[in-house]
């Protein structure tokens, strides 16, 4: 639940956000964001990596398969959250980003709690995500919501890999 009642969680596949443009601002904004904190930063969208461009310009190619949680205030996309499936069983959460004027109202924990139960519809065990250890404050959120650092599956220098049980 958000602080803000107007705020409504639109899964996707299965709905599709009025706001679909609004999805790919809030990956600009995420990926343009975390290039410039690791110290790489880039003047728009045509400096990001391939990758990150084709979530951008194409979220439908690049998150077939996934689903993609939108936060929605009226029709405008202030928050999302992709869930993916590395492995049966498991269950990870990715692009985890809510608008800055809203940060602090409950938007990414409206967001997790689709995602955890999401999770839980699939029979899925654990819940595992990579997060930056400079974002102290997405930390903390992922801590008062059950998860613990563990033993890293990603090779990249900075970044703390946490899990919990579904």
């Amino acid at each position: 639940m958000t602080d803000h009642p107007e705020i409504a969680i639109v899964r996707w596949p299965g709905r599709t956000p009025p706001a679909e443009d609004g999805l790919g601002a809030l990956l600009t904004a995420y990926h343009l964001r975390t290039e410039a904190e690791k110290g790489e930063p880039v003047a728009g969208v045509d400096g990001l990596p391939d990758r990150y461009r084709a979530e951008i310009l194409a979220p439908r190619t690049a998150f077939a398969g996934d689903v993609v949680l939108v936060a929605l205030q009226g029709d405008a996309a202030v928050g999302c959250l992709v869930v993916t499936s590395p492995a049966p069983g498991q269950a990870e959460i990715k692009r985890l980003w809510t608008a800055p004027e809203l940060r602090g109202r409950g938007v990414a924990s409206a967001l997790l709690g689709a995602a955890f139960a999401h999770a839980a519809e699939n029979g899925v065990d654990t819940i595992r995500l990579s997060v930056w250890e400079w974002r102290t404050g997405a930390i903390a959120l992922y801590e008062r919501l059950g998860f613990a650092v563990t033993e890293s599956w990603d090779g990249r220098d900075q970044l703390v890999c946490m899990q919990r049980a579904a």
